[in-house]
């Protein structure tokens, strides 16, 4: 991994939409076993994702090298395996933002990454698979001091950042930094031009709150929302007070955003206290929209609000409930590589 002077906006990088071509999609095979009930069954649905996914576009799953062999035999051989030596399975989280130039050149930043403020041990090799997945893709690597995280954060490819209270100025994180310090960070790491603060999620205890469950874009403009739920849902004021933060914004291009209320699967029935209810946490690929399903009345409707969000996309809908589990949805197992953008 190099280290640049210059910031990424300063070169002329920005951080690309997800819906804009990608080169393939990035992942990470599951390894460590306190997070999941059953680490074999967690690697059928991250199979299954992957399996979704790769109908769309190529796709690369990092293991640890004692693990390769299991998920070569599980992914098949369409699907490349990196082997590095993971500690976890969150590719959104612990790898790179990629980025681009608009003159066919593509990087990507290497944030900080110390597993959600410390909550798991170890993460050195999280720490640095970001730049072990740049050094694959043959990229340039902008190396930051700021610890976030890419389900901290979404973009409109336009200069629009979303981002929450609750999660990167978390004192688990960045007790030396103030909010303008991390906000000028993520604008030069991003190549941003404004940041929308939600206030995120205190009571979420496994990301402080990660934007990807609450609100992502959709399109310029167009923010898909978690909907307030129900008076007895347990987070109902919570997610009125993210809405009412998006309420009357504007974009850094200066166009009102226009907002697309998400139900979530709050009438799951589990006992797990982290499982990820978000219908917001789907994952945008070539052609195609991987969303998650619950074998709730939900799933059609999120499936519908998504196939005319985006009608020229396939929506797939895959099981996730041993993936739920470990507090995170699709989105979090992912992370697009773009491809170069002329």
């Amino acid at each position: 991994m190099t280290s640049d002077v210059m910031t990424p906006k300063q070169a002329g990088f920005s951080m690309p939409a997800e819906w804009t071509p990608h080169k393939r999609t990035w992942m990470m095979w599951p390894c460590r076993p306190a997070v999941w009930d059953s680490l074999e069954d967690t690697r059928r649905n991250y199979a299954d994702v992957a399996h979704a996914i790769r109908r769309f576009e190529p796709l690369t799953m990092v293991a640890r090298p004692g693990d390769a062999a299991r998920a070569r035999s599980m992914l098949g051989a369409d699907i490349e395996v990196l082997e590095h030596p993971i500690d976890d399975s969150w590719a959104r989280d612990a790898g790179p933002c990629f980025l681009t130039d608009g003159q066919g050149n593509r990087a990507g930043v290497a944030f900080e990454f110390n597993a959600w403020g410390g909550k798991y041990h170890p993460y050195d090799g999280d720490n640095s698979v970001s730049g072990a997945i740049l050094d694959a893709a043959g990229l340039r690597s902008f190396a930051s001091g700021l610890i976030a995280e890419g389900g901290g954060i979404s973009v409109d490819g336009e200069g629009t950042i979303l981002t929450t209270e609750s999660c990167f100025p978390n004192a688990n994180r960045n007790p030396g930094w103030t909010r303008d310090a991390i906000e000028a960070e993520l604008l030069n790491m991003l190549g941003g031009d404004k940041v929308i603060w939600l206030p995120g999620n205190v009571e979420e205890d496994e990301t402080d709150g990660h934007v990807d469950g609450i609100a992502v874009f959709a399109a310029p403009g167009v923010v898909m929302v978690q909907a307030e739920g129900p008076p007895h849902h347990h987070w109902h004021q919570i997610h009125k007070r993210n809405i009412a933060a998006l309420d009357g914004q504007t974009d850094a291009r200066g166009r009102p955003l226009r907002l697309i209320r998400v139900p979530d699967a709050f009438e799951y029935d589990t006992d797990c206290d982290n499982f990820c209810d978000s219908y917001v946490n789907f994952y945008i690929c070539n052609g195609g929209v991987i969303m998650p399903e619950y074998g709730l009345r939900e799933d059609g409707v999120v499936r519908e609000l998504l196939q005319d969000a985006f009608p020229d996309r396939t929506v797939a809908m895959v099981d996730i409930m041993s993936i739920a589990i470990g507090g995170g949805g699709i989105h979090c197992i992912t992370q697009q590589e773009p491809a170069a953008q002329p």
